[in-house]
């Protein structure tokens, strides 16, 4: 028999945990342990019976959801998906949980209606379905190496390739995507070519992501708009809910921002922008894909691998979720596959 998965719920919305609960319940693989108001209450809950899945609201009276969560990440990590609402405040409050460790984020809908939750309980199931696959990676990852890490990680990167050039980096990445990213963009130059970055996340929370990601970066991070023009030096993160590609015009690089049906489940898809890529620009560009859960990207990126671009896929032990890199090697689409470290230092390396 498997073992369901337990998954508590703490929100200050009566409604929310209502209905929230109900759907949650009545899935056959979870079962709700918990669902509570505020998270004082939680956490004499949890003292008797452990969560394998957290689902935590951001703005609540008393302890808010941000302060608890970082408090848990400091005592006994574990998988949070945050539930925030679509306010500009909780959009920012959200990204700043996914700093913290928290894994996934869900918008709650605009009126907290139980219709408007029935709508959206596929959604909030798979999270949590995906989040309790997911790994807590530890604090140390994103901690200063020695001298002589460093130097080996530099070999290691180095002798990948026999050149470094690019004139576009695309990335790809899903849960546990945020966490990545960060470490990445705030080691990375503001020399490099032009990066075009798919994030799996709600519409409304990417501008806030690209905004912390320029306060911490080198290079200028920006939510991608139509019709761009891609400079080095400047990263373009997808908008939630909408798809982000790449076009040539005589000898530039251009974003294409559209609507359009989710592929792979998604948008932005990581599909919909590495094909484009290899369409458009082929060995010119290198792909790379990060933690995730699913498939997203590995079509992708084995069409840019045939079109001569260098692709590369994070390795299991530093992905939270070793989803979307395992699909891409099981294809066949991956050159070579690196640590979270390694990645950083390759992406420091290229040049336009």
């Amino acid at each position: 028999m498997t073992t369901k998965i337990k998954v508590m719920l703490v929100d200050d919305s009566a409604v929310i945990r209502q209905t929230l609960g109900q759907l949650l319940s009545a899935d056959p693989e979870l079962s709700l342990i918990g669902a509570h108001s505020n998270p004082i209450f939680a956490m004499r809950a949890m003292e008797q019976q452990w969560p394998d899945v957290l689902v935590l609201d951001i703005e609540m009276p008393g302890m808010d959801g941000l302060t608890f969560l970082r408090s848990l990440m400091r005592s006994r990590p574990l998988p949070v998906i945050i539930c925030s609402s679509l306010t500009m405040s909780g959009a920012r409050s959200s990204v700043e949980a996914l700093a913290a460790g928290a894994v996934e984020i869900f918008a709650k809908p605009m009126m907290s209606s139980k219709e408007d939750l029935l709508r959206v309980g596929r959604d909030i199931i798979q999270a949590v379905k995906s989040a309790a696959k997911a790994k807590i990676v530890k604090q140390q990852q994103s901690g200063a190496l020695n001298h002589a890490a460093q130097q080996q990680l530099l070999a290691r990167a180095t002798n990948h390739d026999q050149h470094d050039q690019a004139r576009l980096l695309v990335i790809g990445t899903s849960t546990g995507g945020t966490q990545a990213l960060e470490f990445i963009l705030s080691k990375v130059p503001a020399t490099l070519p032009p990066i075009a970055i798919v994030q799996h996340m709600p519409a409304a929370f990417t501008k806030a992501f690209a905004e912390r990601m320029d306060h911490i970066s080198a290079m200028t991070v920006v939510e991608a708009e139509d019709n761009q023009l891609m400079r080095s030096g400047h990263a373009y993160i997808a908008p939630g809910g909408l798809h982000l590609q790449v076009e040539k015009r005589g000898h530039e690089l251009y974003t294409v921002v559209r609507d359009g049906p989710p592929v792979s489940r998604h948008k932005p898809s990581v599909n919909v922008l590495f094909s484009s890529v290899a369409r458009e620009i082929g060995s010119a560009a290198s792909g790379f894909i990060l933690t995730g859960m699913g498939d997203d990207g590995a079509r992708g990126l084995l069409e840019m691998q045939e079109q001569g671009a260098v692709t590369y896929a994070q390795d299991e032990a530093s992905s939270v979720v070793f989803g979307m890199p395992k699909e891409a090697i099981k294809l066949g689409a991956v050159n070579h596959v690196l640590s979270l470290q390694e990645i950083s230092v390759k992406l420091s390396k290229i040049r336009p």
